[in-house]
């Protein structure tokens, strides 16, 4: 069984997507409507969570898109559904940024079109990035070395835990 050091429990992590939420709203009060884009899967789970929290502070409309990509080899980006993203906010939500790789490319179907802004979310920030991607919303910021790998423990919808292993 491999060494488990928690460093976000279920409590946290929920008030860090609340937090997030709110961050988002912040700096998009007074757009009429904002994307929020999750990576497949976890990004996703983070995303729909931050998606209900939003709802019921933001009075903007909200849609949500997946984006699915082969983290290892992401040549190949696809949406879970066709948008027009010229003039419209689109938040890029995953659950840790380690080198910015997965961000950067999981960009690549929103540069198609001429998008208002992009902004980043992430749970976890690892601070090892070797693209050229800063982070700005996030619920933990974390140095770690190179060797250290972060984790995040879903099941479902739920997310119970984040651990460094």
């Amino acid at each position: 069984m491999e060494n488990k050091n928690v460093i976000l429990t279920q409590e946290v992590i929920e008030k860090k997507i609340e937090r997030i939420a709110y961050e988002i709203y912040e700096h998009n009060y007074d757009e009429p409507s904002i994307i929020l884009a999750g990576i497949w899967d976890r990004g996703t789970i983070l995303t729909n969570k931050i998606a209900a929290h939003l709802k019921a502070i933001a009075p903007f409309k909200i849609e949500v898109v997946e984006i699915k990509l082969d983290k290892q080899h992401p040549a190949e980006v696809t949406l879970s559904h066709e948008l027009d993203f010229t003039d419209k906010v689109i938040v890029l939500i995953d659950d840790v940024a380690n080198s910015g790789k997965t961000m950067l490319y999981a960009l690549k179907p929103f540069l198609q079109f001429f998008p208002k802004k992009i902004q980043t979310a992430v749970l976890v920030d690892r601070r090892h990035k070797s693209f050229p991607l800063s982070v700005d919303f996030v619920g933990y910021s974390l140095s770690t070395t190179l060797q250290d790998m972060v984790m995040v423990d879903v099941e479902g919808e739920a997310i119970h835990s984040a651990y460094l292993v």
